[in-house]
């Protein structure tokens, strides 16, 4: 079977099968088409290492960054593991196949006192005003950092998947797992503001029916790309980039729970992460933080 035919079928595993996210598969489907692209659509039975170092070559020539060889790399060693189960491949040629080292960067984390003073200048203002689209987006603000949750997770919501008198969010995360979180009374409060004098207004712009928790400005479900925009705008200034994505606000969440005493297992179970190694970062954060502040006031450092 050609690569491409056998990719559609791996891909159509990956998403009924294994359940993994629209993006995860997208970028699956990505990588195998430039295989593909790379070495020909030849039979996958007929692909050997020096295919795969020839692609990753190309693809280092063109400049692409080492976390995209990275996940390269990864996605051909899942493709042949599992054409090699399919019978597609008498052998596996992505086995010897060297994953480049990624570097380390850092997340990106506003401080407490900084994002503290955002969200409740942001109350103060959305309340004040009474603007659906003002109390939407301070209670996904305060959603995304209280409960730590990713911005697929906050999208998905529904109105019965949160529970204001416990403060608790049920969400599906990564690989359809279901978890319950956390979140305190600021979130509380800006979710409850937000249901009963933003959410029917925003309801009234569309014919449709839904049961999403946050609304689009035209009455559908709330998107991803929006709640980028609204991070951008607001919390940006507080990381020092106008780039910054809603994945700081987990990162920020993450961070300063350590910082203030969690427990790392603890954390890991509410950020929903597979692997403690993945939290562990976070300690690394809270690690340098305390090094920057050691060396601006210790007198012997």
């Amino acid at each position: 079977m050609e690569i491409s035919r056998a990719a559609e079928a791996f891909v159509s595993h990956l998403e009924r099968v294994r359940r993994l996210s629209p993006a995860t598969v997208r970028a699956y489907r990505s990588d195998l088409a430039d295989l593909t692209d790379a070495i020909g659509d030849i039979d996958v039975a007929a692909v050997d290492l020096e295919h795969l170092r020839d692609w990753l070559w190309r693809a280092t020539k063109r400049g692409d960054a080492r976390s995209t060889l990275a996940r390269r790399t990864s996605s051909a060693r899942s493709f042949f593991s599992w054409a090699g189960d399919e019978g597609l491949a008498p052998t596996d040629p992505s086995l010897r196949l060297v994953t480049p080292k990624r570097g380390r960067t850092l997340p990106q984390v506003a401080t407490a006192d900084a994002l503290r003073e955002t969200l409740d200048a942001l109350a103060s203002t959305a309340v004040s005003d009474g603007d659906p689209v003002a109390l939407r987006d301070h209670a996904a603000l305060e959603l995304l950092y209280g409960a730590g949750i990713r911005v697929s997770e906050l999208c998905g919501l529904d109105i019965g998947d949160v529970d204001l008198d416990r403060g608790t969010a049920r969400v599906l995360g990564k690989g359809a797992k279901e978890r319950v979180v956390p979140f305190g009374a600021p979130a509380s409060r800006a979710v409850a503001a937000y249901l009963t004098r933003a959410r029917p207004a925003l309801r009234a712009r569309s014919d449709r029916e839904t049961t999403a928790l946050l609304l689009g400005a035209r009455g559908g479900r709330l998107g991803p790309r929006a709640v980028y925009d609204v991070v951008a705008r607001t919390i940006g200034p507080s990381v020092g980039s106008g780039a910054v994505g809603p994945h700081a606000l987990r990162h920020s969440a993450a961070t300063h729970l350590l910082d203030g005493g969690a427990d790392l297992r603890a954390v890991q179970e509410l950020l929903g992460h597979a692997s403690l190694g993945t939290t562990q970062i976070y300690t690394h954060v809270s690690s340098e933080r305390l090094k920057a502040t050691y060396r601006l006031a210790h007198p012997r450092a």
